[in-house]
């Protein structure tokens, strides 16, 4: 029978998970509980053993990768009954939506979509219209503002009705610009394709009738890390039938910055009365001691459901603590740990992970493992598509499905250099806004009207090869590349650049070529009435994200910040910098609510580890040429002490392959602060710097007075205002 295949190897829990399969479901899953095999099971026994057609579920997710592993064990249960079944992240699925439906809204289908640089640009064009000066009003704080505002569901006017002092008054007025020139651009940002869907939705109830149609069951994973606007698409969805199944975890929710809401999964029940509950606690990745000192430390949050993690595997070592000198002693300790590892204990260099809560932390151990010339991998690096010379071809291909998009144009007018420079630019800019009318056609107005002869012409013949290459718009994504690097002569001045850099680029582009290639193959019988094979290849690479890139390698340290950790486990874990002000981090030290994520985010990073976890922290650590000196995270006191194993070096510089346990009780050592004793002149401050207090927030240094021990900094804080502050004490951090 193929539902008893399909239950196959279930446990109890796991399986009445997939059998209740009508109404709203929770499944609160455990770290390493096997969701991702209870999601896939259940849609397998929806079609296979209930005889749902494929094409009536909707299972979403929130990263391509995870969307695509689902799709291919549902495959491998079921084979080609699975056709027609929508597995995708949610802006994937909004993405399909509004190619299809977004002419309800008075909106061309032909957007392109923007990026977080494409969106800072539009927003340096709102402060250039509105006349307010960047250095005064920050346009990644507005930037910012508007993300948050799209999360919470909220569109100009509804943001405007909230506004709640001179400030949010005027950030909403900035958000109503920044939208009409999102719209004349013909362009939606991330935030929109999630904001759009819902309004169309809720403006066109006849096409939300044939969504709830069509999808009589929906699936959602990682429900936790949902916001506000999906929180709505979900209930929008399922109201009609109510086969609504969310799989989470509170306890890892940890992305409140983007957008997140806790109180989704929490309050289901009470959005859902109906609802059904199912805990999945028996953990299949870590041993018992790295999973109990994990849960005592989450269980000290107030936001949360209850849960009862075990393991069935015996034994384990238990959680290793060591207490460095310094961030260099700290990076010497568990590179030395990694080699050992590898030369005597036949383990891989993949079975290691460092996480860290900041990306700059990764210094001190990129500098250990070049020294011994070990191979790693920094996830959460430039992606290959923010490459500048990938985008900018990314750029050009934009312009050839929709024309108006006037950040694309900004950014390729002079690239190559064509002599068309800023000071055209601007004018075009100027002539957009006077007129209302497109950056492109504004461009052209400027070479027919004020332009020089040189320039104009320069103008007329970079437009003549933009209409040229359009006709490409419609042939193999792989040919519109290769036709757009050879006529614009992109490739032409690289090559005759003729140095290593350059050579660097030459290989990128290929590489996007290849890249092309391989999605035409891939797509060629793909028939959409809606996308033709570029847009389709344009949203693909646009919704790309870090941990879809993310390929394990056997021989290469992993090295990333425990946010990009989360759905990744390894056979040891080291997570560093495990100290008051990092981890948790500086700004969440004073509000309850960023505490118990910061809390969250540490059971993350605990429970990668599948056979080994240490944790380290540093006495000190140099930051803005001085010595800040370190306390020991709150989070390590958490962990109950017969689970620890306290080490330390016994002296600064004492190779960390020789270290003693520590005779002093281990909450001697946890429970200990330290005062500035001592303070390094240098020049690491200076006016204009963004830094980071943790009680004032974010803030730029106005002027750096005096020196030494007594040097003082007076900054001026976002939130804060003006305050003076010693250097020596202010453990202060880049911004």
């Amino acid at each position: 029978m193929l539902a008893d295949s399909i239950l196959e190897g279930l446990n109890p829990e796991q399986r009445r998970a997939v059998e209740t399969t009508e109404g709203p479901l929770l499944v609160l899953a455990g770290a390493g509980s096997g969701k991702t095999r209870v999601l896939t099971s259940r849609i397998a026994y929806l079609i296979g053993a209930c005889g749902i057609p494929a094409e009536s579920i909707l299972g979403v997710t929130f990263t391509n990768k995870a969307a695509g592993e689902m799709r291919e064990r549902v495959e491998k249960l079921l084979g080609p009954s699975a056709g027609g079944l929508w597995l995708s992240t949610f802006h994937s699925m909004c993405v399909r939506i509004l190619r299809r439906d977004i002419g309800a809204l008075e909106r061309a289908r032909g957007f392109v979509i923007y990026d977080d640089a494409d969106s800072l640009g539009i927003c340096k064009q709102v402060l250039k219209r509105h006349r307010l000066d960047p250095r005064q009003y920050d346009p990644k704080k507005l930037r910012w503002r508007i993300d948050e505002w799209k999360n919470q569901g909220l569109l100009p006017a509804a943001a405007a009705a909230q506004a709640s002092d001179i400030d949010d008054e005027l950030s909403a007025e900035l958000y109503g610009t920044y939208q009409r020139l999102l719209f004349d651009a013909n362009a939606l940002d991330f935030g929109d394709l999630l904001l759009q869907t819902v309004e169309l939705f809720k403006r066109a109830p006849q096409v939300l009738a044939h969504y709830q149609r069509r999808w009589q069951y929906i699936l959602v994973d990682e429900y936790q890390d949902t916001n506000r606007v999906q929180y709505d698409l979900v209930r929008l969805l399922g109201d009609a039938h109510g086969n609504l199944c969310v799989v989470g975890d509170p306890d890892q929710s940890v992305y409140a910055w983007r957008g997140a809401d806790i109180r989704n999964i929490l309050d289901f029940e009470k959005d859902y009365p109906r609802a059904k509950s199912i805990k999945l606690e028996r953990n299949y990745r870590s041993t018992q001691p790295i999973l109990s000192g994990a849960t005592a430390v989450v269980q000290n949050n107030l936001g949360r459901k209850k849960k009862n993690m075990f393991t069935e595997r015996e034994g384990g070592d238990l959680i290793h603590f060591f207490e460095a000198q310094d961030e260099r002693e700290e990076a010497s300790f568990v590179i030395g740990h990694i080699l050992h590892g590898t030369r005597n204990e036949d383990k891989s260099l993949g079975d290691y992970a460092i996480l860290y809560r900041t990306n700059s932390q990764s210094r001190a151990f990129e500098e250990e493992l070049l020294k011994y010339d070990l191979p790693y991998t920094v996830v959460g690096g430039v992606r290959f598509y923010e490459r500048a010379e990938i985008k900018d071809i990314l750029c050009y291909l934009r312009l050839l499905v929709n024309p108006d998009d006037a950040q694309a144009l900004a950014r390729i007018v002079n690239k190559p250099a064509r002599g068309i420079g800023k000071t055209t630019l601007d004018r075009a800019y100027e002539l957009s806004a006077e007129r209302e009318i497109s950056l492109r056609a504004a461009l052209a107005a400027f070479a027919s009207e004020g332009a020089a002869k040189r320039t104009a012409n320069k103008i007329r013949e970079f437009l003549d090869m933009m209409n040229d290459l359009e006709r490409f718009a419609e042939r193999p994504v792989d040919e519109a590349i290769s036709e757009t690097l050879e006529r614009s002569g992109y490739m032409k001045a690289l090559v005759s650049e003729d140095n290593p850099d350059a050579e660097v680029r030459i290989d990128n582009l290929r590489e996007l070529v290849s890249s092309a290639e391989d999605f035409h193959s891939v797509n060629a019988e793909v028939q959409d009435e809606d996308r033709t094979e570029l847009e389709l290849y344009l949203d693909q690479v646009a919704l790309i994200s870090d941990l879809d890139n993310y390929e394990h390698k056997p021989q290469s340290v992993s090295l990333m910040t425990a946010h990009s950790a989360k759905g990744l486990e390894y056979a040891t874990v080291f997570l560093v910098g495990m100290e008051e002000g990092v981890f948790p981090h500086a700004s969440s030290s004073y509000d309850e609510e960023r505490l118990e994520e910061e809390r969250r985010l540490c059971y993350v990073g605990m429970t990668r580890a599948m056979e080994k976890l240490f944790m380290t922290c540093a006495r000190e650590r140099r930051r803005f040429g001085s010595h800040s000196y370190q306390s020991p995270s709150r989070f390590l006191r958490e962990v109950p002490e017969e689970l620890m194993q306290v080490q330390s070096s016994a002296a600064r510089g004492r190779s960390p392959r020789r270290e003693r346990p520590v005779r002093r009780s281990r909450e001697d050592r946890l429970d200990r602060t330290y005062t500035q004793e001592s303070y390094d002149e240098g020049d690491g401050v200076r006016p204009g710097m963004r830094v980071r207090h943790s009680v004032f927030g974010v803030g730029s240094i106005e002027a750096v007075v005096g020196d030494g021990l007594n040097q003082k900094l007076k900054i001026k804080f976002d939130r804060a205002g003006i305050k003076t502050v010693m250097v020596r004490y202010a453990n202060l951090e880049p911004a």
